[in-house]
């Protein structure tokens, strides 16, 4: 079952992982969002709980929830807090997010669930010294009532995904060892976009795909039309123009380098936000068509499935995408814990240790870059 579990990538993931020793059935969800419940409802096919999960701290609201979750095999819970609150975006703002403390109240609902396994994912930065109290609660708590927790950080081009995204990995077991997914791909045999998204219609800005309603764009204003159509193909940048183009504030700042850039071709894309669907928020320009991202394209970025369908407005479906784990991610774990489950859990393995010490010392997303430079120089 799915905490936080948005419009349902990590749940689909699950259910499309192909083994011959684990069947995962998604038994329910809880999601505050109405619209990205709907949308998980639609896709996943199991019954959903519209709630803030600080409701289910209730002893009589739990009990009823977790009346309608038994059944047969182990339990494996799901929950990716919103990252909003650890965010690097957040710099600036020095306030407490509330959303922080959730980790807190989801450790202590899995306790009264004590399943087997325990899956969370979250941007890199929840494992920050500025942060790292929060997710100390919710490996604390758990470590109190018999799992073995490891942490890590990847980046999921490695594991299939058409897109450049970081993020920690926490998993939780009632197993005394277990081995952590590790990525397969070389950054040679990343998938580009061109893979992913060049077969869909081209479309104007503000156009609709008539036999797919998700491929739909932005009717981006006529002026932002222009200047994107000024800005090279395949991975061509705001740098490109003539001075003076472009909004002000763009231009005195050196740090929004990516804003109106186009993606590349033959790479693997940026990672998908939730204003993925705004050029003017980063680089998500199509290639070589003059507006931003559609719907469906930053869905198969982010790694849906091609007949996914998003329930709730324009702006909903787009959140709902950039907010999600990748189910192609979610699939790759899925298929490693099956491996974990038939395993001798016992014996003693040679620890492989992360790359990555924690709490980390710096933001991550300042290192993003150096990381993938050091991978080109070599």
């Amino acid at each position: 079952m799915e905490f936080f579990a948005g419009c349902g990538g990590t749940s689909v993931g699950f259910k499309r992982a192909s083994n011959d020793h684990i069947t995962y059935r998604v038994v329910a969800g809880v999601e505050l969002d109405p619209s990205a419940a709907r949308t998980f409802e639609r896709n996943v096919g199991a019954p959903i709980l519209v709630s803030d999960i600080r409701d289910l701290t209730d002893p009589v609201a739990f009990s009823k929830f977790a009346e309608q979750i038994d059944g047969p095999g182990p339990l494996l819970v799901i929950g990716c807090a919103p990252c909003q609150g650890f965010s690097s975006h957040r710099k600036k703002d020095k306030r407490e997010d509330p959303r922080n403390s959730l980790l807190a109240t989801f450790a202590q609902v899995v306790v009264q669930l004590d399943p087997t396994v325990v899956v969370m994912e979250n941007v890199p930065e929840m494992l920050s010294e500025a942060h790292y109290p929060f997710f100390m609660q919710w490996k604390e708590r758990l470590m109190e009532h018999g799992y073995t927790i490891k942490i890590d950080i990847h980046n999921l081009a490695e594991f299939g995904v058409p897109q450049e995204r970081f993020r920690a990995l926490a998993i939780a077991a009632k197993w005394e060892q277990f081995d952590m997914p590790n990525g397969i791909l070389h950054h040679s045999q990343f998938r580009t976009v061109r893979e992913t998204i060049s077969s869909l219609p081209k479309l104007e800005a503000g156009g609709v795909d008539p036999v797919d309603p998700m491929h739909i764009t932005s009717k981006h204003r006529a002026s932002t039309v222009e200047l994107i159509r000024q800005i090279p193909h395949d991975g061509g940048s705001r740098r490109s123009l003539p001075t003076g183009v472009g909004l002000n504030c763009h231009t005195k700042v050196d740090g929004f380098r990516d804003v109106y850039g186009r993606l590349w071709w033959d790479r693997p894309s940026v990672a998908i936000t939730s204003r993925c669907r705004t050029p003017s928020c980063g680089r998500f320009t199509h290639p070589n068509q003059d507006r931003g991202l559609s719907v469906r394209e930053a869905a198969l970025l982010q790694g849906f499935p091609s007949d996914y369908f998003f329930e709730g407005t324009f702006d909903d479906k787009y959140k709902q995408i950039g907010n999600a784990v990748s189910p192609i991610f979610a699939q790759a774990i899925a298929e490693h814990l099956a491996s974990e489950w038939v395993k001798d859990h016992s014996q003693a393995r040679e620890e492989l240790l992360s790359k990555y010490q924690f709490p980390l010392k710096k933001s991550f997303s300042s290192s993003i870059a150096h990381i993938k430079k050091k991978r080109i120089a070599v």
